[in-house]
């Protein structure tokens, strides 16, 4: 560890060890780039000062240039049939912790803003100086969060062909490649020493670390004294690739022609005798670093099964070494000599930092031409190369593929048809397992990668019926081996509510949870979650969004409630809309503000479970007889669900207004001030407004016509909440009617007289008109009216709208009241080191 001023004094940077303590090697997941403030690059361990990159899975924090450097360390939360194991241990993360965090161990502050320093794990949340985490146990039991975790070792996916951003579903925005943008000086940033402006009296030099690098034209720039030694210049070279080993088996080559373009002038000739040119206009010297060959080699060979006493064995690589070989030298030393070679196979791995590539060798493969091929290719790539013996089993293909966006109602066949017809999934690898037909949605089973691969891409490039088609990866989840006390948490979010602060708690919730338990709503909406727990014996629901989406969950859960093992999961939301009206009942507040991810989690392992009533509306359009406008093509009958209140007349008007302004211009509506305030414009362009929604439909309650006041809208409530926390029924008492409840089986039937009245109920000065209390709603539309449910509008056609009780009610997740918090009360490790959403610093 240093100070950022002293690290030119450093001449073994943490990145080229940081290979060799990956335990198993998973690829990172970097989204678009971004200001992260008080951070520090896990490379070259500088602050990111500039746009930089962060993985959406862990804690790593990297400048672009500096990600071809970055090993595969994130965090392991699927096994994938290649080295999996039976333990959860802690995934250390190092650095980029609060300025208070305090060690696990001594209790002494570990976390800093000046430098890199400190450990914590990106599972428990645990936080510990580097030398103290030593003395903590190794295996991790998920901390304050294990009972909402879905553990790893529970959760299985077969990925070979796939990165992890499908893996975990992942939004792929257009991000460039680091180094791809350019070519020449300009596309890459200088390192180490190069990172300094030159100077009159340094000397720029462009250094290539193999042929990969020489062809793609990327390469790192060093600036070295004019009058600098070889020896000096090929350190500074080493260190710009953070290359560990000894200077004395490198060399430095002019890079030979044919030169990239641009660079054609400095090419091919002695170090010393590009200074004169270069201050003459020419470009700075180009120079590639080559290994010097060895008539052997040490090579660490790792163990690729479970329990073993070693991390790896060291062996000496000669001409005659072969992988048949080199597998006969390493069993013994592993404690398997008395088995054959013929179960076992040498696997090269390399570690990049966004995708794990493994490649088994041939019997007869050389390993020392091996070596000095991925050395001549990039020096780089060596360091993050490493050798397994594996057992040579076969791992059966298996792929689930969810595959939305068909047409709703078909058949099994049909479906098969359909995307043979459109995909020509082949027959003998691809088979339903999954029909959801009144969502166009079906799960495949692939038997092959290169299908599922294929099947993957085509799939999002296909329209069928003039709909684009959408496919995602989905984990099994082994249920059978979830812990007794473990009721996992389905999280989904919908990153366009809440003045898209859904997409920072989006990243916030795969970091603190299981990636594969945390669910985006734009991409396939709820029914992949749900599929995926489909045999979860137990688990909670989270759902991040406004009164819309919650509802859109709700429905969706009572779709695929027969299918569940549990089928009555409890609901809890996290309120990202404008009203939020459920969230304020339920006691989650009146909408997020950028409060501490964990401990919203934490507040949700901790709620009660209550009972909700659930409603169902028929709407049946019918031709208007009589009316002043026919409507000739009837509108076909349908369902919708509703969990809040039901709107028809003037507020549905102003609700839909304001539906259509957003869609319009969605850009402007990103903060809940706004969205009230064009709620209030709105409102006030219908002061004047009168239709007389009294004379335009007719009520029936209980088979029972009920007289209607003057009033300009009818509002059906179920929860104690309309207009963003208003109270419409009132609180006075009543002998007429019973005392409501969200719980009662009972909806209650308010009237509003205008906009004017509406802005004294919420404004607390008036209450509605109370008309009915009751189970069973027939409504006649005589003529086209405004209808909103759950603040999702439309224009209903004239004709009845039936509203009745929705099967079995749900469990929904109210928060506990908070109890005052003692002083010196200790607090939670993982509070302390979760840090708040990047669009929220601190």
């Amino acid at each position: 560890m240093s100070h950022e001023k002293c690290l030119k004094h450093v001449k073994t940077p943490c990145a080229s060890v940081a290979p060799s303590l990956v335990r198993v090697p998973v690829a990172h997941c970097f989204g678009p780039r971004g200001l992260y403030k008080r951070k520090f690059c896990a490379v070259c361990r500088k602050a990111l000062e500039a746009p930089a990159l962060r993985c959406e899975v862990c804690e790593l924090h990297v400048h672009p240039e500096c990600v071809p450097f970055a090993c595969s360390d994130c965090r392991q939360c699927h096994h994938d049939g290649h080295r999996d194991h039976d333990a959860q241990h802690h995934h250390w993360r190092e650095g980029n912790l609060p300025s208070g965090a305090r060690c696990e161990v001594c209790r002494k502050t570990c976390g800093s803003s000046d430098v890199l320093a400190g450990v914590r794990c990106e599972w428990c949340g645990v936080q510990a100086h580097s030398v103290c985490s030593a003395a903590l146990a190794p295996e991790c039991t998920f901390g304050r969060l294990h009972t909402l975790v879905l553990p790893p070792a529970c959760v299985r996916l077969l990925s070979r062909n796939f990165s992890k951003m499908h893996c975990f579903r992942i939004s792929e925005g257009a991000v460039p490649e680091p180094g791809d943008e350019d070519d020449g000086v300009d596309g890459s940033t200088p390192a180490g020493l190069g990172r300094e402006a030159p100077e009159s009296s340094k000397l720029t030099l462009k250094i290539f670390d193999g042929n990969d690098a020489l062809q793609r034209n990327h390469f790192r720039v060093i600036s070295v004294p004019r009058l600098a030694r070889n020896e000096e210049v090929l350190e500074a070279a080493l260190r710009a690739y953070y290359v560990l080993e000894d200077p004395r088996d490198f060399e430095l080559q002019p890079v030979p022609a044919p030169v990239p373009a641009g660079d054609s002038g400095a090419r091919g000739r002695p170090r010393g005798s590009g200074a004169a040119e270069e201050e003459g206009g020419r470009g700075p010297e180009a120079w590639i670093v080559r290994a010097v060959p060895h008539a052997q080699e040490l090579l660490r060979i790792y163990p690729a099964w479970l329990k073993v006493g070693v991390a790896y064995v060291s062996i000496r690589v000669t001409p005659q070494s072969t992988a048949r070989t080199v597998v006969l030298e390493v069993l013994p030393l592993l404690g398997r000599q008395a088995e054959g070679p013929e179960g076992f196979q040498l696997v090269e791995v390399l570690m990049g930092s966004r995708q794990v590539q493994r490649t088994v060798l041939q019997d007869a493969e050389p390993l020392l031409a091996r070596l000095r091929d991925i050395r001549q290719t990039s020096l780089r790539q060596m360091s993050q190369t490493r050798f397994y013996v594996a057992e040579n089993r076969v791992v059966a293909p298996h792929v689930s593929l969810f595959v939305g966006g068909l047409p709703p109602g078909l058949s099994t066949q049909e479906y098969a048809s359909l995307l043979d017809e459109a995909v020509a999934a082949k027959a003998g690898l691809v088979s339903v397992s999954r029909v959801y037909s009144s969502q166009g949605a079906v799960v495949l089973d692939v038997a092959c990668f290169a299908e599922a691969e294929r099947l993957y891409m085509l799939v999002r490039d296909t329209a069928v019926h003039g709909r684009p088609l959408m496919a995602l990866v989905l984990p099994d989840v082994l249920h059978s081996k979830l812990p007794p006390d473990c009721c996992p948490l389905l999280v989904f979010v919908n990153p366009k509510s809440g003045g898209l602060k859904g997409r920072d708690l989006l990243c916030s919730f795969r970091k603190l949870l299981n990636p594969h338990q945390v669910f985006e709503l734009t991409n396939g909406g709820p029914l992949p979650g749900f599929h995926v727990f489909s045999q979860v014996p137990r688990f909670r629901v989270l759902v991040c969004g406004g009164d819309g989406t919650v509802g859109w969950v709700l429905a969706a859960l009572e779709e695929v409630r027969p299918r569940l093992a549990c089928p009555e999961p409890s609901v809890a939301i996290l309120p990202l809309g404008t009203g939020n009206d459920l969230g304020r009942v339920l006691r989650w507040g009146a909408g997020y503000s950028g409060e501490d991810p964990l401990s919203v989690l934490v507040s949700v392992d901790e709620a009660d479970a209550v009972l909700m009533d659930r409603w169902t509306i028929l709407l049946d359009a019918h031709e208007a007889g009589g009316g002043e406008t026919g409507v000739a093509d009837v509108e076909p009958p349908k369902i919708v669900q509703m969990s809040n209140y039901c709107g028809i007349g003037i507020d549905a008007e102003l609700s839909l207004d304001f539906h259509q302004a957003r869609e319009e211009e969605p850009g402007k509506f990103t903060s809940r001030f706004h969205n009230k305030g064009v709620y209030v414009r709105v409102g006030l362009q219908k002061i004047s407004h009168a239709r007389g929604l009294h004379k335009e439909i007719r009520l029936q309650v209980e088979q029972q016509e009920v007289e209607l006041p003057s009033i300009e809208g009818l509002i059906f409530i179920n929860i104690p909440s309309w207009g963003s926390g208003a109270d419409l029924w009132g609180s006075d008492s009543d002998s007429r009617f019973e005392k409501p409840r969200m719980d009662d089986g009972l909806l209650e039937v308010v009237g509003v007289t205008g906009v004017m009245h509406m802005g004294q109920v919420q404004g607390g000065l008036r209450s509605g008109i109370r008309i009915a209390q009751g189970s069973y709603f027939r409504v006649t539309l005589l003529k086209a009216t405004p209808v909103q449910v759950d603040g999702e509008p439309w224009v209903q056609a004239p004709g009845h709208m039936i509203i009745s009780a929705a099967g079995p009610k749900v469990h929904m997740l109210r928060k506990t009241k908070q109890k005052p918090r003692k002083s010196g009360a200790p607090k939670d490790a993982r509070a302390d080191g979760v840090p708040a959403p990047e669009g929220d610093p601190k």
